[in-house]
């Protein structure tokens, strides 16, 4: 059964196309550097939001109408997947996530979820003999069922943790069994409501030993994938226990896992934080510690995640800038953790939205290569922190001075230059790297 006949093949048509399923940026052979823009940018197809989200919200029912609504249970399940290797290949995505809950429904029991995801997956594993679309992570949902109310690795309750131990364990096997490049931990509900009832430090610690476990069995059964921590600050509890990349690197170092551990930093989860999307990819590239991106973005309007597909340009192209800086993604990718407004709920509107945020990353890609082929940021930081090329400026960054010596030099200034940081000048420099692309 065909899911999407108003869509063939998405191709690449150029910037001048009217077509509405055409990438109109986006060529997957185009080489940027030397690689291709397939290679570099390692699209990814989120799941969750493409065939399991029907356009529900806090306050209204689903509006998406997809052609497989009627079906329930493992028949929606197998629709879906037929569904997604379809749309895999007509959008010619290299890559796709999900959670184990999305391609599989659960049973009374684990025994039976696991038996659910076992015929699932055996199932996915088949298209994909026939696809080029690999998996490029996979996890375990550990927040929507009742039982995570008070966290699954952080639970106040040893058999939920052991149940959280359970799923990440058939997590990482059938991560080994479909390939997967990366597993990701996000802890939807790793975090606290209120610290009147709360021991931190012993659901830290719980937490840590977690992830030693995963570790082990990760080694136990020859499962290579790098493994990615997701930051949230907020949403659904008060406060999570990774924040942001940097309180998330702390915990890291804390417990000796930062060894094992990189990130998959999400834009809207960086605005949640009060930071910007380039800023937790800079923290996580200049730590060595960036893996891969979940591509969206939050409306600024609005105090939640949106998980809005991105469009801002200015966005993609620095986080490209980093990416690239970053030297790729390498085992990661740009997933799309976005969905369709409430209001775009016609399947061909799954096409659209991710056409533009695919478009809007190839534009992002473009300039930053520019750039970085201009050494444009590079010339300004350069010139910006140029006294520190003078003996004096080197002593103080190889500390080969003290405060006494710094004393005598600076006890006499008395004009001393304070150079503009021209910040409106480089952003209209911007504009013209934007508009000559």
């Amino acid at each position: 059964m065909a899911y999407f006949n108003e869509v063939t093949k998405v191709k690449y048509e150029g910037r001048h196309s009217n077509n509405p399923f055409a990438f109109k940026f986006y060529n997957p052979e185009e080489k940027v550097g030397d690689k291709t823009m397939e290679q570099l940018l390692r699209f990814g197809i989120a799941y969750w939001h493409t065939f399991t989200g029907d356009g529900g919200d806090p306050f209204g029912a689903g509006t998406a109408k997809r052609p497989w609504d009627h079906l329930k249970g493992m028949d929606l399940a197998k629709a879906r997947v037929e569904a997604a290797f379809e749309f895999f290949e007509k959008i010619d995505a290299p890559f796709f996530c999900f959670h184990d809950v999305d391609i599989a429904p659960e049973g009374d029991t684990l025994r039976e979820s696991n038996q659910n995801l076992d015929e699932i997956v055996s199932m996915i594993k088949d298209y994909m003999k026939d696809s080029k679309t690999k998996l490029l992570w996979n996890t375990a949902n550990m927040f929507t069922n009742p039982r995570w109310t008070h966290g699954a690795g952080t639970s106040s309750n040893a058999d939920v943790y052991a149940y959280a131990a359970a799923k990440i364990k058939k997590g990482l096997e059938v991560g080994k069994e479909l390939g997967a490049e990366n597993y990701v931990f996000w802890g939807g509900r790793e975090g606290y409501e209120s610290l009147l009832n709360t021991d931190m430090k012993l659901e830290q610690q719980n937490l840590a030993n977690l992830y030693h476990m995963a570790i082990d069995y990760a080694k136990e059964i020859g499962f290579d994938a790098q493994f990615l921590i997701e930051p949230k600050p907020k949403e659904p509890t008060t406060h999570q226990y990774d924040f942001d990349v940097a309180t998330a690197t702390a915990f890291l170092y804390q417990y000796g896992l930062q060894d094992h551990f990189k990130f998959n930093i999400e834009a809207n989860h960086a605005t949640l934080a009060g930071h910007t999307f380039e800023h937790e990819l800079r923290v996580a590239r200049e730590s060595g510690m960036l893996g891969s991106v979940d591509a969206n973005q939050g409306d600024l309007l609005l105090g939640w995640d949106t998980d809005e597909f991105p469009t801002d340009l200015y966005t993609t192209t620095l986080a490209m800038y980093e990416i690239l800086k970053n030297g790729g993604l390498g085992r990661g990718g740009l997933n799309f953790d976005a969905k369709v407004r409430r209001g775009s709920f016609e399947t061909e509107d799954l096409f659209h939205a991710h056409i533009a945020g695919m478009d809007a990353f190839a534009i992002g890609l473009r300039v930053a290569q520019k750039m970085i082929d201009d050494k444009f940021f590079e010339t300004i930081v350069d010139e910006r922190y140029k006294t520190f090329q003078s003996d004096l400026g080197q002593k103080i960054i190889n500390r080969q001075t003290s405060l006494k010596e710094l004393e005598a030099h600076a006890i006499d200034l008395k004009d001393i230059e304070v150079r503009s940081g021209q910040v409106e000048k480089i952003k209209a420099r911007m504009n013209q790297y934007l508009l000559n692309i």
